[in-house]
């Protein structure tokens, strides 16, 4: 959990190294020196023109993800050692939602003259925290100059057996819709956050308080990706017919799959996993929790399909949770209520444009 949040502010740093002094090659060494190769395919990272990667009968999963501040992230409330954590589960994320195992990443950001060499290492240490927890190799990247304030571009290598990566187009009518973890809480995290700049600016005596909502800021400072519900499909012998990550809200994925694989979607709001902390402050302040989960987006939990006959393998698990069913084309993407009304579901998450 966060133990502690607070306002960073980057020029009060007791030490600052000016990043003119290193140059370019001098800022890559002192960033990336502790950073060392876990995984047998990492041949040769940083320190070539290029890495040398080594895999033998694996499917190459790449994805890459782009963070812009202003846009992605506040650095008013976003402390660089959560910022550069989770912008490397924003990246992997990618892979598990294929069904694959992260093993490489590499890094590029733009900075401008308000960083120092002590703030971009908490950013890095946060990266090495990352690799850390999930087992990833910093194989490398590249560094610029920004007049727009920070950019990290971070991409992300994996692999996976052939016959295990799943795809977004999978899904057959009569599948079961499963979300992972819950739903929500990384939306209402971020309201909570600029509920409290907004206080903190009026009046900047007054202390940020984010007591009690410890559960919400984690999810949305410092999410974690759904390793573990993979995890636990492997172990019970499920593999998912169709899959994709919920980074842009639960609505829009649902449209992505549904369009990609060709069917209907029925879901049920009282199937919609929620936190009790989610609950409680969406109704504090006075927004709907369903909307939340709907359209909040930054969950980084996966939704996936799966076949009618693993229903009784998956109905107890803590983790995963069925919240409906493939239908036919036609039946469009509903969403029942807990009065039985149905509902179309509109794509109303994220907007990158």
């Amino acid at each position: 959990m966060l133990k502690e949040l607070h306002l960073p502010n980057i020029s009060t740093a007791m030490k600052r190294t000016e990043i003119t002094e290193l140059g370019e090659f001098g800022l890559i060494e002192n960033l990336t020196s502790t950073f060392k190769n876990k995984n047998h395919s990492s041949v040769s990272a940083i320190g070539d023109d290029a890495a040398v990667l080594q895999f033998e009968n694996k499917q190459i999963l790449v994805s890459t993800d782009m963070l812009i501040e202003g846009i992605h992230f506040d650095l008013t409330f976003h402390p660089l050692k959560h910022l550069g954590y989770k912008a490397v589960v924003v990246n992997i994320s990618d892979i598990y939602a294929m069904n694959g195992k992260p093993t490489q990443i590499t890094v590029s950001i733009g900075i401008s003259n308000r960083f120092s060499l002590e703030a971009l290492q908490e950013l890095y240490d946060g990266i090495a925290l990352a690799c850390q927890r999930y087992g990833i190799d910093l194989v490398g990247g590249d560094t610029c100059s920004s007049k727009q304030g920070l950019i990290i571009g971070i991409t992300a290598i994996g692999v996976a057996e052939k016959d295990v990566v799943v795809y977004r187009s999978g899904a057959k009518e009569g599948d079961l819709i499963c979300v992972s973890g819950d739903l929500g809480a990384a939306y209402l995290g971020l309201q909570i956050l600029e509920r409290e700049k907004r206080v903190f600016l009026e009046t900047t005596q007054m202390q940020p308080d984010f007591e009690g909502f410890d559960y919400l800021l984690e999810r949305q400072l410092k999410p974690e990706a759904a390793k573990s519900a993979l995890e636990l499909l492997e172990s019970l012998l499920i593999l998912p017919t169709a899959m994709i990550d919920i980074s842009d809200g639960l609505s829009s994925e649902l449209h992505h799959l549904s369009k990609k694989s060709g069917v209907g979607v029925v879901i049920y709001e009282n199937k919609l996993p929620l936190h009790p902390q989610t609950k409680e402050t969406a109704e504090m302040l006075n927004l709907d929790p369903t909307v939340c989960a709907l359209n909040g987006g930054e969950d980084y939990e996966l939704l996936f399909t799966v076949k009618q006959e693993d229903y009784d393998k998956l109905k107890d698990t803590q983790n995963i949770h069925i919240i409906g069913y493939c239908a036919h084309l036609s039946e469009g993407l509903r969403l029942i209520t807990r009065n039985n009304n149905a509902f179309d579901i509109k794509a109303q998450g994220w907007k990158h444009y």
